[in-house]
């Protein structure tokens, strides 16, 4: 297994885990004008390219497959944390420890570059949120986001301290 860092010729891959992975998370949360909305204004090729300077993503790789990625930005917010912005793992993938290795290994980015913890959001309605809990974020608010064509993503903001 390998994580390697995404370039923008592979931003293709990030873009099709997204497309096999969000409506297996989502589907049950989102109405369908909200998922197409967001995947076109996250996931789209130009959106990954405006992401990926200030917030590269990792790929994971097993056996030749690619099978999660995770985005992230060391000094979020001109802060001494470290955000993931995404961090997604196919379904038939999770539960063998792919998001905590991904988790770790930003973890050990951020404090390479002296972070003092990590930060995410998280839908509220997503079960992902358990998840994060095991690995040992709290959740230190609960916030809206207005995030255009009246769309309001309803979340959970979680911190790690490392």
């Amino acid at each position: 297994m390998t994580i390697s860092v995404a370039t923008k010729e592979q931003l293709p891959i990030v873009q099709e885990l997204a497309y096999k992975i969000w409506p297996v998370t989502y589907g049950d949360i989102l109405s369908k004008e909200q998922f197409d909305y967001m995947m076109e204004m996250m996931y789209s090729i130009d959106s990954l390219e405006q992401q990926l300077p200030t917030k590269p993503f990792l790929l994971v790789e097993d056996e030749g497959e690619f099978i999660g990625f995770v985005s992230y930005e060391i000094n979020w917010e001109n802060t001494t944390k470290t955000k993931i912005h995404k961090l997604y793992v196919l379904p038939t993938i999770q539960g063998k420890g792919i998001g905590k290795l991904l988790i770790n290994h930003v973890r050990e980015l951020a404090l390479n570059a002296q972070n003092s913890a990590l930060v995410l959001t998280v839908n509220r309605f997503n079960k992902a949120k358990d998840f994060y809990l095991k690995q040992g974020f709290h959740i230190v608010e609960e916030k809206q986001f207005q995030i255009g064509n009246g769309y309001i993503m309803d979340d959970y903001v979680m911190e790690l301290p490392i």
